[in-house]
């Protein structure tokens, strides 16, 4: 599917990360590997560190605080909301929804319309779109997107194969209507439900309710332990996923947009780890300065919040002062592949902040 809109742009972003840092070394004894392959492995996929939230912490949290610093600071008014859209795949509760909490807490307007949406890997690509759409309606000025995740929770202390890459965080970006930005958005969206369970928590929710069984470790062929309430990443069809289906979803918005791969300034993509992110820059003969693959090695990934966190640690100020022409692009849970041409044009804010009680 590809969307286009006219008159619409991200005015700021911000991102906000946990303050607890904790590093792959010394989780290493942990996993039932030996030291020197566990190295190895962290070299090739970028293992470092990562920032994760405490138990008490929850995505509310972090987003509050995120908005209430930009209502501090002046970036922000609370009046100038007309939306809410939350993307997570860890709500506080079942019900009610969560953005209505956070709009409770920060107390919005009656009349702000709160969504949530079950989305991951391609989740910024996806509330953008929610928010194209929002705005095209004429009593909709700025929408508030969300992206907030603590997957951390949910991934197994003895599974080496997710647990070294996950991170928690969450950013808010807000889109406006602006009758004098006449640069183009144009989006390009897939999806493949067939392949549903190659990223998936298989438990705990209202198809396989959580009991004795489904919390019982369960150690796979490759020794990782885990039970089947904790998230389940099959690498390689994730590797294969991105290696075939992204390459030519590029292609499509090249040639769609008459463009030349050296046309965008960046591509800022989810960062599922070093690895892929590195083989596909190869496979599309973009150069590394150019697709920027260093978050998961400083934050973890953080599902849908990692292209924003990209733009924020990669881009920072100089979104403020400059304009640049990004293919924001993500890929993962679902199956679910999208990309966006568009262009960050003096932003009012581009920065990332501390959680902090």
């Amino acid at each position: 599917m590809i969307l286009n809109f006219k008159n619409k742009r991200i005015k700021g972003i911000l991102s906000i990360l946990p303050s607890k840092t904790v590093y792959f070394k010394d989780e290493i004894k942990n996993y039932n590997f030996s030291l020197s392959q566990s190295l190895k492995l962290a070299e090739i996929m970028g293992y470092n560190k990562r920032r994760i939230v405490d138990k008490n912490t929850s995505i509310s949290d972090l987003c509050i605080f995120g908005f209430n610093y930009l209502f501090r600071k002046k970036l922000l008014k609370k009046k100038d909301i007309d939306a809410l859209i939350l993307i997570t795949q860890t709500p506080d509760y079942f019900l009610p929804p969560t953005s209505n909490v956070i709009a409770g807490k920060i107390n919005l307007s009656e009349d702000v319309l709160c969504l949530d949406i079950n989305q991951g890997c391609a989740g910024y690509e996806i509330g953008l779109v929610q928010a194209f759409l929002l705005l095209e309606q004429k009593n909709i000025f700025n929408v508030a997107l969300v992206n907030a995740d603590v997957l951390s929770k949910k991934v197994s202390r003895k599974d080496r194969n997710s647990r070294p890459i996950v991170g928690d965080g969450a950013s808010i970006t807000i889109i406006g209507k602006d009758k004098k930005f006449k640069f183009p958005t144009d989006v390009f969206i897939k999806m493949d439900g067939k392949k549903f369970d190659s990223l998936i928590i298989p438990a705990g929710g209202f198809k396989n309710l959580p009991n004795d069984k489904t919390k019982k470790p369960i150690q796979d062929k490759y020794g990782n332990t885990r039970s089947k309430e904790d998230l389940v990443m099959k690498g390689d069809d994730i590797f294969n996923f991105v290696m075939t289906k992204v390459p030519i979803m590029i292609k499509e918005v090249l040639t769609k947009l008459k463009f030349k791969t050296n046309k965008f300034d960046y591509y800022f993509f989810h960062q599922p780890n070093k690895f892929i992110l590195k083989k596909l820059a190869d496979k599309i003969k973009v150069p590394y300065k150019k697709m920027p693959n260093n978050i998961v090695e400083n934050f973890g990934n953080g599902s849908s919040i990692t292209v924003p966190l990209n733009i924020c640690y990669n881009l920072g100020d100089k979104a403020c002062k400059n304009r640049n022409l990004v293919c924001l692009g993500g890929f993962g849970v679902g199956l679910t592949w999208s990309m966006i041409s568009c262009y960050l044009d003096n932003l009012k804010f581009c920065k990332t902040i501390n959680h902090k009680k």
